[in-house]
């Protein structure tokens, strides 16, 4: 008798989205163990289905870890919308766009925290920012992670809290940063922190990063 998690993607694979589910089971793989676990051979054992099956979609391992990859900053982009959903508009735009700004970083660094193994996928293929904006690590919300930072410091920028000299290239500093102390929370220095410290961490670094832009 098979197992769930085999017998799930096998019904996939019947519907004609082998693909689908080879991505899957990469990113099952990815979050048990981060980019390292993701095995081209062990996706398709979990899909239900022989090797050669699994190359018409993915050529080889590293061609299915960029698949994992660009999903996994999809799911960060989602994380992230999550927190600017619940941001509560006011009166004062300046203060508004501060608050999307901090929500971009908190849902940033909330994603390392509690999906390390995902975090560390997403970022495991060398890519260039040119790539940046390809829809493939888009969230549901149409928008990569470096797009939604971009937009935040845009809201900036329209409420007359940030110069236009001081908006350019800011998504870089600010993705720097919060993008630090996420690998050094789950992956440094940083990871024998309890939670009251790295709240109080992370609310810090959102104040250097609103101060420093």
């Amino acid at each position: 008798m098979t197992s769930d998690p085999i017998q799930t993607p096998r019904n996939s694979y019947r519907h004609g989205d082998l693909r689908g589910a080879l991505l899957q089971a990469g990113l099952d793989m990815a979050r048990e163990g981060g980019p390292d676990a993701v095995v081209l051979r062990e996706a398709t054992r979990r899909a239900g289905v022989s090797p050669n099956a699994a190359y018409r979609h993915f050529a080889d391992r590293q061609a299915l870890l960029h698949a994992v990859s660009n999903a996994a900053l999809g799911m960060v982009a989602d994380r992230i919308q999550v927190e600017v959903d619940a941001v509560a508009t006011g009166p004062d735009p300046r203060a508004d766009a501060h608050a999307q700004l901090r929500a971009v970083g908190e849902g940033y660094i909330a994603f390392a925290r509690e999906d390390p193994g995902l975090f560390r996928a997403a970022f495991s293929v060398p890519d260039n920012l040119q790539n940046a904006n390809d829809a493939a690590k888009a969230g549901e919300a149409g928008l990569t992670p470096f797009q939604q930072v971009g937009r935040a410091l845009d809201a900036l920028l329209a409420a007359g809290a940030l110069t236009a000299e001081r908006r350019q290239n800011a998504e870089f500093l600010a993705w720097s940063a919060v993008h630090g102390l996420g690998m050094l929370v789950i992956d440094g220095p940083l990871r024998g922190l309890d939670e009251r410290m790295i709240r109080s961490a992370t609310d810090r670094l959102l104040d250097m990063v609103e101060r420093g832009i």
